[in-house]
This record gives structure tokens, C-alpha cells and sequence, in this order.
């Protein structure tokens, strides 16, 4: 008898380390502030991430001039690509929405390496609302020519707080 529960111990644990989870960002629960929600994901559930939660993730540093700032700046935060991989995103829009409602629509297909990130600190620091933040996406405009165009700018949107993913 001891035995049977040994084994059917055995397989509830089995079952419960391989099951199948949604995302591995979608299962965090996030401690502080929300500062980004990603609707529309492939398992439909919002995912939330508090500034501490995108921090985790791998981060990726930009040096580059805008046309909003003087001079080069240093922003840090999650290659967009790294972020779509983390909730299973690999193709459609991303319709990035502002605290103020302001849209943009940016197709997944700009999710490479090297290409933009989804910055959240600026010269070192947390940017607050006044300095565009908590969240920008910023692509790496000296790079490229291709990063130095209307529709890149455009798609550059600050004080970024939701992001929905449509086909």
C-alpha cells in the first residue's frame, strides 16, 4: 500500500513540474507598480510586469542621439525581441499605447537584435513621466539610416504603459 502512494506521489509531481505553463512572465506576479501590460498574447491572459520584472529579463544598452534629446544618451532596458520571445510573440502589430491613450502601431517584424528596446532607464537613471518614461521604446538611430526615418520616429513612443499584439 505505501508503495501505491509513493508512486502516485511521484507521478503528481511529475505532472506538476511538466505541465505545460503559458509563459514564463505570465506566471510572475508582479510586487510593485504595474508599468507594462501585453494583451492579446498567445495564451490570451494579460501579462503585467512591474518595473523589477523587466529588469529581470536580459537588458541591452543603447548609445545613441535622438531627435527629442541633446547629444548621445545611454538607455537601457529589454530588447523588444527578448520581450516577444518571453510571451511567445513571434508575428502580427503591436498596437503600443501611452499613459495619455497616444497609439502607435509597431509591426513584430521590428523585433530583431539589435534593433529596438523598450527603455526604462535613462543615463543610469529611471525615467520618470516628466522625462518620457516610465517606459520608451527606442530604436538605435545612429546604428542605421534605416533607424533615421518618420516611421521609425514615429514608432518611438514614451510614457508607454500598455501594448496590445493583434495579427
Amino acid at each position: 500500500m505505501l508503495s501505491y502512494f509513493r508512486a502516485l506521489a511521484l507521478w503528481t509531481t511529475l505532472a506538476i513540474l511538466v505541465a505545460p505553463t503559458a509563459s514564463a512572465q505570465s506566471a510572475s506576479v508582479p510586487t510593485g507598480e504595474v508599468v507594462l501590460t501585453i494583451t492579446g498574447t498567445v495564451d490570451k491572459d494579460p501579462v503585467v510586469f512591474d518595473l523589477a520584472m523587466l529588469m529581470e529579463l536580459d537588458a541591452t544598452v543603447i548609445e545613441t542621439a535622438t531627435i527629442w534629446t541633446e547629444g548621445k544618451q545611454v538607455f537601457q532596458g529589454v530588447a523588444l525581441d527578448v520581450l516577444m520571445d518571453s510571451i511567445g510573440v513571434t508575428q502580427g502589430t503591436l498596437l503600443a499605447t501611452a499613459i495619455n491613450d497616444y497609439t502607435v502601431e509597431i509591426p513584430v517584424s521590428d523585433a530583431v537584435a539589435g534593433g529596438p528596446i523598450i527603455a526604462y532607464k535613462l543615463n543610469d537613471a529611471t525615467m520618470s513621466l516628466r522625462d518620457k518614461g516610465p517606459l520608451w521604446v527606442v530604436y538605435p538611430y545612429d546604428s542605421s539610416a534605416a533607424y533615421r526615418s518618420e516611421v521609425i520616429y514615429s514608432r518611438s513612443i514614451w510614457q508607454l504603459d500598455r501594448i496590445e499584439v493583434v495579427e
